[in-house]
């Protein structure tokens, strides 16, 4: 199979979370602006729906008339598994990019497939980091590493669903008239926050493997591993879910926090992307506050600095948290319990 860019050189080749499609020549056979009667590939619906099985996301890049494009996948019923999916006669390496910038995710997380060399190139020349798959291999995509998660976990299964409730999120508040508090208050949106229990394990590991913006340190754990720190009093595990009225966001955040009896060092705090602007990772951190200054013990975060995780530094310091060390990449914080804060009113939290 051919595969350019970057990740030729690179021995552990980052997760795929999203599939681009080209249309003419990849998903069908023919080009749809010579003939209106084109036909799908062989085979072509069962790879679709094997990806979107795995959690993985699925768009398009396709140089076509919007409309006729569009209207086509419809035809085919498949139009429901493409996410931002951009037919323009742009260059494919902009719409691929935009693609990312909507999802939120890193242009070396996206697969591309097409049937025309020149496409993959010209793709490959300006985003080393994605992965150029010609489609004469598709049939074997499923198989290939970067498309087998470890679990399916119950959110990837609905993952596409919850990028949809994303989408139609952000179409009404762009229209949404009133402060973004409002807005927020709209959603009547509920956080749960709870130690981690053995059904949660899967969707544990997969965050840590899975998210790299909003990542304190970039530590990744195995089901073992987590599982042997949830059962450890050194140690706590907590997950947090949001949900709101335009359904779930499903297990959005991860906090692993070693508990010795003096001071209480937070190891790794994640958030999903899906939920940057919402507020929730002030409210974990202070839950967090909350739990450490009624043990009365020192509360240290440690914090690995990556090309990717400035957002969380930025979280840290606005939670008032000091950098008391630094050693390269690496930086350890301190608080001192003077910033806490309630939770807020648009957001109902849960503890249990």
């Amino acid at each position: 199979m051919e595969q350019t860019g970057g990740w030729a050189e690179n021995k552990k080749r980052q997760q795929i979370k999203c599939v681009v499609w080209d249309l003419d020549g990849t998903i069908w056979d023919g080009v749809l602006i010579e003939d209106i009667n084109v036909k799908l590939k062989q085979g072509i619906v069962d790879i679709i729906k094997g990806l979107d099985e795995r959690g993985i996301l699925q768009s398009v890049a396709s140089k076509n008339d919007s409309d006729n494009g569009m209207k086509k996948l419809r035809d085919f019923r498949i139009d429901q598994y493409f996410i931002y999916p951009m037919i323009n006669w742009n260059p494919k390496s902009e719409s691929i990019k935009e693609i990312a910038r909507l999802i939120n995710i890193g242009l070396d997380t996206i697969a591309f497939i097409d049937d025309q060399a020149f496409e993959r190139e010209e793709v490959n020349f300006g985003l080393k980091e994605v992965m150029c798959i010609d489609s004469q291999d598709v049939s074997s995509i499923l198989d290939m590493p970067e498309m087998m998660p470890r679990f399916i976990t119950e959110d990837s299964k609905i993952r596409r669903l919850m990028y949809m409730s994303d989408i139609k999120r952000k179409e009404d508040e762009e229209v949404f008239v009133g402060t973004n508090e409002e807005f927020l208050a709209s959603l009547g949106m509920e956080l749960t926050i709870s130690r981690v229990k053995e059904e949660d394990l899967k969707r544990a590991e997969e965050l840590t493997v899975r998210t790299h913006q909003l990542n304190t340190t970039g530590y990744t754990y195995s089901y073992e591993e987590l599982d042997e720190l949830r059962k450890s009093d050194q140690h706590m595990v907590l997950t947090a879910e949001l949900k709101d009225k335009y359904g779930t966001y499903g297990k959005i955040g991860l906090v692993l926090i070693e508990t010795k009896s003096d001071v209480w060092t937070i190891k790794l705090l994640i958030m999903s992307c899906r939920i940057m602007s919402r507020g929730i990772g002030s409210i974990l951190i202070n839950h967090i506050l909350s739990l450490a200054k009624a043990k009365g013990v020192r509360l240290l975060a440690e914090f690995v600095s990556t090309d990717r995780n400035r957002m969380m530094y930025i979280t840290y310091a606005f939670s008032g948290f000091k950098q008391i060390k630094e050693d390269g990449d690496f930086i350890v914080f301190e608080n001192d319990f003077s910033n806490i804060i309630g939770f807020p009113d648009y957001v109902k939290v849960n503890i249990l």
